[in-house]
Formats: structure tokens, sequence, C-alpha cells
């Protein structure tokens, strides 16, 4: 874990080393990547704790920091809606997130510079083009998404929309949905799902991450395609690009 002093040594953003941290509803994963977004170490896995409250998750987070050598600056994709760094929702982990200023207590904690926006939003930053507009969604433990125009992002809450008899997205296609019904059906499910988004916001590329994309098999349309899940940790590079807001904006 990096000193507050050798932060300040490092004022060039090309020796910038960032730990990029995803928070998920069954694993939060965390990798140091250099200015560029080329991995510095081995991605590290920890399963997300039951009734994951803010104790429990940042415990986490400081014990996969300090395995992970040293950094500069932190960036964090979290399940729920962020405003300015502070929670308004997280409905697949536990009690305790509403209003709770994760951006800040991080930074008290790794002592460091920390930027906190949605998963899906960072997800997007690490995929899309910059052009045009793009829609990505995420399916795991629940059903994220988020919108790009031309490379400005705003967050997306699809997942508690109303999508087939009166259930939401995320009813028909987060992880529970996909144990109950199987596969075969959650596919079905997930085709209908990206021909309505598709018409709805008129996009150019769909894209589709999440770690339940490894359950589609399904043919999707030409300009669907799923990403790694990498990728929502290689978007933390471009959270440090634009400014600390709501809006972001991917080059």
């Amino acid at each position: 874990m990096t000193s507050p002093s050798a932060n300040h040594s490092r004022k060039k953003s090309v020796s910038r080393r960032t730990l990029a941290i995803d928070v998920g509803g069954t694993g939060i994963k965390a990798i140091v990547l250099n200015a560029t977004g080329k991995p510095l170490t081995e991605r590290a896995r920890v399963p997300t704790p039951p009734r994951a409250t803010p104790k429990k998750v940042l415990a986490v987070i400081v014990q996969l920091a300090s395995s992970l050598g040293a950094f500069d600056r932190v960036s964090l994709g979290f399940p729920g809606v962020v405003r300015d760094g502070k929670l308004l929702t997280a409905p697949n982990l536990g009690p305790g997130w509403a209003g709770f200023g994760l951006a800040a207590e991080l930074e008290r904690r790794l002592r460091c510079p920390v930027r906190v926006a949605n998963d899906a939003d960072v997800q997007g930053m690490g995929c899309v083009t910059g052009h045009g507009v793009e829609l990505v969604i995420t399916v795991g433990t629940g059903f994220g998404s988020s919108l790009f125009v031309d490379g400005y992002n705003a967050h997306l809450e699809l997942g508690h929309h109303p999508f087939r008899k009166g259930h939401t997205y995320e009813d028909e296609l987060g992880h529970a949905a996909l144990k109950q019904k199987g596969a075969v059906k959650w596919n079905r499910h997930l085709v209908e799902a990206v021909k309505l988004l598709q018409v709805t916001f008129n996009c150019d590329r769909l894209f589709i991450g999440g770690g339940n994309t490894k359950f589609i098999t399904t043919k999707l349309p030409a300009n669907v395609r799923v990403v790694s899940n990498v990728d929502g940790l290689l978007g933390g590079i471009k959270l440090w690009e634009g400014k600390a807001g709501r809006l972001h904006q991917v080059a």
C-alpha cells in the first residue's frame, strides 16, 4: 500500500498505478494497472461476504489492497447507485449502504485518492468505442445497465424497470432467475430483452458483461458483443480520465 508522500512524488499520470476494484454480489476483484491500463499484477478475487455490510466489504478491500503492492489511486465499481462517492442503493448486498460515503472512507483507510462509480458504468468505460449510442448491460447477481452517447456516460437503473409480464429485467435475468428457470429459458429471455432494448435506445452497439455471460449460448445480433469481466477492472483507468462527477467521458 502506498504512502501519501509516495503519492505526491508521482505527479505525472504516466507513472501512476491504479488499484482497480470491482465489487460484485458474489465476488470482489482487484488488480493494479499502469497508466495505459496494462495489468501490473494478477487479478485477485475474494468471495463477497454474506450480508455484505460496509464493514465487511471494506475489510475485504483493505485485504486485497495490502496483497497487491504499491498503487497511487483507486477506482471502484459498485453494484448500486453512486452519487459523488456516496451510495444511494445496494440491492444485492447487505444493509447499511444507503448514504454511506464509500469514497471518503476508502481514502481514509488506503491514504490515496479514490473514485467510485456504478459497476456497469465502469464496465462500459472499459469496452465502449466512444462513438455513437452504446448500451452496456451486465448479467450477474442482478442486472446492471449504462448508456454512452459519443463517449459520454449516464447511469441507468433498467434492472428495476418493467420487462415482461409485470416482472423487471432483474427478476427475469438475474442469477436467481437463471437458477430457477434454467439456462435455456434464461437465454430466450435475454434475447427478448436485447431486442427490446435495441428498439428502445436505437443503439449502435450493445455490450453484455457480468459473471453470467458464461451461460450465454444463443446467437446474438451482429451489433451485440459479449465482453470480458476484466473490462470492469480496466475501465477503472477511464474513471480517472474524466471529471469525478455524475457524467464521465470516454475517449
